[in-house]
């Protein structure tokens, strides 16, 4: 068995470019199709606890070239494809796994269930937030998060339960999981395994930097779990990033900063410092023991104004870290209706509130916070997103957004602020989707539709959950 890439320990400028979608040529280099949680350049250096409203401007730099996107010039959505997926010309799609069946290796055959298979576990049931890892090989590991209730999720659905069944969830182990689809790099998947078992509600997460997985369990005692992706085994529980309803993670590797969102109506935008031991300087990974957890306030004219104009922010420590947030709330934190995707991007943090059907920007190095998509203000023909629920941003600069409900669809904010469907999944309104990821070459795209399945007559419907790839056009 390889090294596990999870040490043992403790089992326990910049406002009139953000407003395009800033983003400067030399962004374009790195691969961040590999992350689920971005990381792909950092800002400037980030004191832990910024009390001054007065936002720092910064300098631009002399010459700004403004990204175009890699979907700029995609063409309208076709009809449906066999697979029920509408998707512009130059594209085709596969499913590469459905709930209940074992993977094959060229993906699932549209007319019905087959024989035989990769692995020993038929897919989980469910799946949602995904990221991507390389392999040596030149293939790669798909990631797949199980969003399993338990328990614990009563309390989120019914807030005032939460003490009750909170102490429940501890002496019941809960049915969610990690599992993942092993790719050569043709495409070809040639093995499937668990890597977390017995949690619960497990929404989305993070690919690290140092290439392990962290999962949030989505409930008011919901914890983050650190996974190796590359072999078969249980993750390590990080209650130092906190106790709350976790639904995604995004790292700025460069600040050693992790930005947490939480999925609550009244739930609230973190942040978790490491101490200076837990991931030192010029040190590759954190140890993820020990820090500080933080909660966001908004200045000036507040959350409102930040349609308008980006508005100060400040971080605070939370109190009583090691307990569960909703019941410790500071009344001077920001209320943020229901945190969806998180992502990391050149110095800016974008993150979604399903709520409100927004998508937030905060720029780490002016300490700011501003609102670039707002569902009730947005103009036709850029008024097509609802459900912002999962998040990832491209190397070029496009936000594709994954809509909860809403009309099925990813949609593309492109850097200049307008918005395209890259595709749509018709037949399963009762559906969302989730789990974007790219292979390392950007060539596949993954996303899932969490309550998808086979109809029973060679097509698809409803049911407990299927994963689609996308292949995109040479050149796109």
């Amino acid at each position: 068995m390889t090294q596990s890439l999870i040490p043992e320990g403790n089992r326990w400028k910049r406002r009139d470019v953000l407003r395009t979608l800033f983003f400067t040529a030399g962004a374009v280099g790195s691969a961040t199709w590999l992350t689920g949680c971005g990381g792909s350049g950092s800002g400037s250096a980030i004191p832990p606890v910024v009390a001054d409203d007065t936002p720092e401007t910064g300098d631009l730099p002399e010459t700004v070239e403004k990204l175009v996107g890699r979907f700029a010039d995609i063409g309208p959505l076709r009809a449906p494809d066999v697979h029920g997926v509408r998707t512009p010309e130059g594209f085709v799609t596969r499913v590469v796994a459905i709930n209940g069946e074992l993977p094959q290796p060229q993906g699932m055959a549209v007319s019905g269930p087959q024989t035989g298979g990769i692995g020993n576990r038929p897919w989980h049931i469910f799946p949602d937030g995904a990221g991507v890892v390389p392999r040596d090989n030149g293939g790669w590991i798909y990631i797949s998060n199980s969003e399993v209730p338990g328990v614990g999720s009563i309390g989120f659905t019914y807030p005032e339960l939460a003490g009750l069944t909170n102490i429940v969830e501890e002496f019941t182990p809960g049915l969610a999981q990690v599992g993942t689809l092993v790719f050569d790099p043709d495409g070809t998947i040639v093995d499937s395994y668990t890597i977390l078992s017995g949690t619960t509600f497990n929404c989305a997460g993070c690919v690290t930097p140092w290439k392990t997985w962290l999962s949030c369990e989505e409930f008011p005692n919901g914890q983050v779990w650190e996974c190796d992706p590359y072999q078969s085994g249980e993750g390590l529980a990080r209650p130092t990033l906190g106790f709350f309803s976790h639904e995604a993670i995004a790292i700025d590797p460069g600040e050693r900063l992790l930005y947490l969102t939480e999925d609550m109506p009244d739930g609230r935008f973190y942040r978790w410092v490491p101490d200076p031991s837990d991931w030192p300087e010029g040190s590759d990974r954190a140890a993820l023991q020990s820090g500080r957890l933080q909660v966001l306030v908004v200045g000036g004219d507040g959350v409102e104004a930040a349609l308008d104009s980006p508005q100060p922010i400040q971080w605070l420590d939370v109190q009583n870290p090691h307990e569960p947030q909703h019941e410790n709330r500071l009344p001077e934190s920001t209320v943020f209706d229901g945190g969806e995707g998180v992502w990391f991007f050149n110095g800016i943090v974008y993150f979604a509130t399903k709520g409100d059907d927004r998508i937030w920007a905060v720029d780490t190095l002016a300490q700011t916070i501003e609102v670039i998509y707002d569902r009730v203000t947005a103009v036709a023909p850029n008024d097509i997103l609802s459900g912002v629920d999962n998040l990832f941003v491209t190397d070029q600069g496009d936000i594709l957004v994954a809509e909860d409900g809403g009309d099925m669809q990813v949609v593309v904010i492109l850097p200049d602020r307008t918005l395209k469907p890259l595709l749509q999944i018709v037949g399963q309104d009762a559906s969302e989707i989730a789990g974007i990821a790219f292979s390392p070459d950007g060539r596949r795209m993954y996303f899932t539709s969490d309550r998808g399945g086979r109809d029973g007559f060679g097509g698809f419907t409803n049911g407990l959950g299927m994963v689609y790839e996308l292949i995109l056009p040479e050149g796109g």
